[in-house]
């Protein structure tokens, strides 16, 4: 699995997202359990500055395991979800 994970890291970086998301949706449909999947996932979806998935990916990712670095990168979003949206709050 790990060898998996350098190629889909290598793909991300060569900003190849969509085809590390059909890799990494291949790999939660064998084995929903993969955190770093999700973890993955959701960092893809921050590069596009598409928070919701990527904080919905970064939530399942916590939820299989607390100490993930998923946790670092949702507050991450939300801080700037915060920064950029603080009309939300002005209501």
């Amino acid at each position: 699995m790990e060898e998996e994970y350098k190629i889909i890291k290598a793909l991300i970086e060569e900003n190849k997202n969509e085809e590390a998301i059909e890799k990494l949706d291949d790999i939660i449909s064998k084995d929903d359990k993969q955190e770093m999947a999700y973890y993955l996932k959701g960092n893809i979806h921050r590069k596009k500055q598409d928070w919701a998935n990527a904080i919905n990916n970064y939530v399942k990712a916590i939820d299989l395991n607390p100490d993930s670095p998923a946790v670092q990168a949702k507050n991450m979003c939300i801080e700037v979800l915060d920064f950029f949206n603080t009309d939300l709050y002005n209501h």
